[in-house]
């Protein structure tokens, strides 16, 4: 132990280096302090700027990505007053009818429905629509506001698309609900029909960044699926977009798929966590932390204040709140009651959880 005389060690070096370490530490803290202030000064110009609606630029973006972890809180509960503002406490309530399972002819190394990929997941065709009005009123009973059907293929055939036309017009005929279509690749002639068909919105989803995207896909372009919510687009339909986050991207590609989403103004996005699917080129990719899956969301609302931010596949098993945190950051929409090869929480669940924290349903 060093022998203190009047307050300081009697040996000069010591006492020399005590005095820098404690120099050191007055301006450390100092410089913590204005970097702390910067940071909160960032989030809340942010703010400021999608409420008066200049909105925020692609700068503000990439520093909003990267603040450093402990400040994410104070980025989740400013996209959480931004929801508030523009949508309310309402959540989006959606239910799924994967209506065409399995032997995609696409390549997508995510996805368990994939020809190419050994998954072992059941294979089945389009059910009658009497199925699918069944599935549908039972949607509506528990609290659903819209269904989408989705199919596994690259792109209807005619006389598939011709099966699809019915289904919604059963749907529409007797259970009366918001329908919404994923179909994949769509003719013009298609979309327009629709249209006429009252379908509300369109998904079709990016995926991830377009730098990224050679690596998942190879059977069809980042431009194809641009092209395809053009002509959704002009067909008068609203669009639903998104992607899979944690395919091993970095946070720059995720930083540049929200800019690819914020051009395209979807009226709904739609961001899913990966889960990895055994029997496909991911399925031991790792998994995502919670602080970048908070900010994906946060700053997705800076973007799109106006849209419908669902947390969509992976919400039960990638989070450990089944979304209240997210609903907290951002979200104001979730899928209920199982995805498309895989089960979800019951309807019942996740209204209590939506409940419980406030908002309404």
């Amino acid at each position: 132990m060093l022998k203190q005389v009047g307050g300081y060690t009697k040996y000069p070096l010591v006492k020399c280096i005590i005095g820098i370490i404690n120099t050191y530490n007055f301006f450390n803290r100092i410089s913590c302090k204005s970097t702390m202030n910067e940071i909160k000064e960032l989030i809340k110009e942010s703010q400021e700027k999608i409420f008066s609606g200049t909105g925020i630029s692609s700068d503000d973006v990439e520093k909003l990505f990267n603040i450093p972890d402990e400040y994410v809180k104070e980025l989740a509960i400013a996209a959480n007053e931004i929801t508030r503002d523009f949508n309310g406490n309402k959540v989006d309530i959606e239910q799924l009818n994967n209506i065409k399972k399995n032997a995609c002819s696409e390549d997508c190394s995510f996805c368990g429905q994939s020809a190419f990929f050994d998954t072992g997941i059941e294979t089945y065709q389009l059910p009658t629509a009497n199925e699918v009005v069944a599935r549908a009123n039972k949607a509506k009973k528990e609290g659903a506001q819209s269904y989408c059907l989705v199919a596994a293929w690259r792109e209807p055939s005619t006389r598939d698309f011709e099966k699809v036309c019915n289904i919604i017009k059963e749907v529409n005929d007797k259970v009366g609900i918001n329908v919404e279509c994923s179909l994949g690749f769509l003719t013009q002639s298609q979309a327009k029909k629709l249209k006429e068909l009252n379908v509300k919105r369109y998904n079709h989803n990016l995926e991830t960044a377009r730098s990224k995207f050679a690596e998942i896909c190879t059977t069809h372009t980042y431009d194809d699926r641009l092209k395809t919510l053009q002509i959704a687009r002009e067909a008068g339909l609203e669009l639903c977009t998104g992607g899979i986050i944690g395919l091993g991207e970095t946070r720059k590609q995720r930083i540049e798929l929200t800019l690819e989403l914020a051009a395209i103004e979807p009226e709904e996005v739609t961001i899913n966590i990966l889960v990895p699917v055994p029997g496909t080129p991911l399925e031991l990719q790792t998994k995502l932390s919670n602080i970048e899956i908070v900010k994906m969301f946060a700053v997705t609302r800076f973007l799109l204040p106006e849209s419908v931010i669902k947390i969509s596949g992976g919400r039960e098993i990638n989070l450990d709140d089944d979304g209240e945190e997210l609903l907290q950051s951002g979200a104001n929409g979730i899928i209920t009651s199982g995805y498309l090869t895989m089960d979800g929480n019951e309807a019942e669940k996740d209204f209590e959880m939506i409940k419980k924290i406030g908002l309404e349903i």
